[in-house]
């Protein structure tokens, strides 16, 4: 009776996970950084000897996707909603961990039950 109530408990928890899932919305991997840059022009203000003042900032999303490094400029415009995204997969990775852990539960604890 105790295994099948925590069988119970452990599958109600999955199909709250997979509804959680389902919530996320867009995913995106990697991290976002801020770029500063310095460019060839000697009369340039980043070349200043006294105040020098780089451009930017750029933001910069880098990631790996199939074994593979990528990097790509986001828009200004793009950067919260992209930090949304790496948001949504560091929750969506989470759940995908926990839902994972709860089904080994659950078949260590079915098989217990066959004992």
């Amino acid at each position: 009776m105790i295994i099948e109530k925590e069988m119970k408990r452990k599958s109600e928890r999955i199909s709250e996970i997979k509804n959680e899932i389902l919530e996320l919305g867009e995913l995106r991997t990697g991290s976002l950084s801020q770029q500063w840059n310095v460019c060839g022009n000697p009369n340039c203000r980043c070349k200043d000897t006294k105040k020098p003042k780089k451009h930017g900032p750029y933001y910069q999303l880098s990631y790996m996707r199939y074994k593979k490094s990528q990097t790509e400029f986001i828009s200004k415009d793009n950067v919260e909603s992209v930090k949304n995204h790496i948001a949504n997969y560091k929750t969506f990775m989470k759940l995908k961990d926990e839902w994972i852990d709860l089904s080994i539960e659950i078949s260590k604890l079915k098989k217990e039950k066959k004992k």
